[in-house]
């Protein structure tokens, strides 16, 4: 991490005793979040550099889940939301009216423990399928073998490790699974919580890293951040263009670039398995969204909820690139503007 990093969590340290120490300070703001724990380590990141810049400003997000999110912004408990996967028309229709900001993109990445191979595995959607399906049981299975030409692959078990918790993570591969699968799609299906055929639950991405981190032949899914921090591998995923990619940042901007055209009509549009005219996008990617209500009836903190959000939407892209996720394309920001100029105060717009 760098010296700058710490020195701005030391900061959030230091405000939070402040503002506990300093209660009736009616100049402090305090908003709370709930969701994504794709996107936590660079909002760990966005709410140390907007707090060290406004010190008068307290953000605590916490690392539950999209679905966990999602209902917390339902229930009114937070200021905002985060979730991988954006609501449908059909759920806003239950919810008070919200606004859905892209904030960032990133890659599903398959990380896996498996000692003794040096090289990354190659992973085709075939053997992603079979594999989360329960169809291929051994790491010496043939579609396995044939994926990894010459490698020599262990005989133990798969063990998969998959979300327990509603998860907008779950909701983008279990979305790619489905468009790879015509089997995965009728007997699993997508969204952020499914009935997974095989496999162990852990609570949060750091409950399957940790899972996999603990058991050598397993296998799962999580932000890459999460991988690379438990110094685990990931591996490359054949796209249609049949291409081996791996989980990377430019990876998704290609994907991105792939669904320009749906993504400016609707930017709940899915990125996943892009065709095979885009031979460097990463087949397993996804837009994550914050999730706000239009309207709340504090002019200051809906004023610095405003303020975060414009941050993130402008200079935090800058922070996004740095921690493996992907900056949002011109026409997205576009997009994200309109969206925040809806947010009012008592039914007022705000400045």
């Amino acid at each position: 991490m760098s010296k700058r990093f710490w020195t701005a969590i030391a900061a959030v340290a230091a405000l939070g005793t402040v503002s506990a120490c300093n209660s009736s300070n009616n100049n402090t703001v305090t908003l709370s979040g709930a969701g994504s724990t794709f996107i936590n380590p660079v909002m760990t990141h966005w709410t140390a550099d907007f707090t060290q810049a406004h010190p008068n400003v307290h953000i605590n997000y916490q690392s539950i889940g999209s679905g966990g999110g999602i209902q917390q912004v339902k229930a009114g408990t937070v200021d905002f939301g985060a979730s991988d996967v954006a609501l449908k028309d059909q759920q806003l229709a239950a919810m008070v009216p919200l606004v859905q900001i892209p904030e960032t993109a990133g890659p599903v990445c398959i990380t896996y423990n498996l000692p003794g191979l040096t090289q990354p595995l190659r992973l085709s959607p075939q053997a992603l399928a079979g594999l989360f399906l329960g169809t291929i049981k051994t790491w010496k299975d043939p579609q396995l073998a044939k994926d990894n030409p010459g490698v020599k692959l262990p005989s133990t078990p798969v063990i998969i490790s998959h979300r327990s918790d509603g998860s907008g993570t779950t909701g983008i591969f279990t979305e790619y699974l489905s468009a790879i699968s015509s089997d995965w799609k009728s007997k699993v299906g997508s969204g952020t919580a499914v009935s997974w055929p095989v496999g162990i639950g852990g609570k949060g991405s750091e409950g399957v890293t940790g899972n996999i981190r603990n058991s050598p032949g397993a296998l799962g899914y999580v932000e890459l951040s999460y991988a690379q921090q438990n110094n685990l591998p990931t591996a490359l995923v054949q796209n249609q263009a049949g291409k081996y990619v791996a989980a990377t940042a430019a990876g998704t901007t290609a994907d991105i670039a792939a669904f320009s055209a749906q993504i400016s009509q609707d930017p709940r549009q899915p990125i996943v398995n892009p065709p095979a005219n885009a031979p460097d996008a990463y087949p397993i990617s996804g837009l994550t969204f914050l999730i706000i209500p239009k309207d709340g009836p504090d002019k200051a903190k809906r004023a610095a909820l405003k303020q975060f959000v414009q941050y993130i939407i402008t200079d935090g892209q800058a922070t996004a690139g740095t921690l493996n996720y992907a900056p949002l394309p011109d026409s997205v920001k576009q997009y994200d503007q309109q969206q925040l100029q809806q947010l009012t105060a008592a039914g007022q717009p705000l400045s």
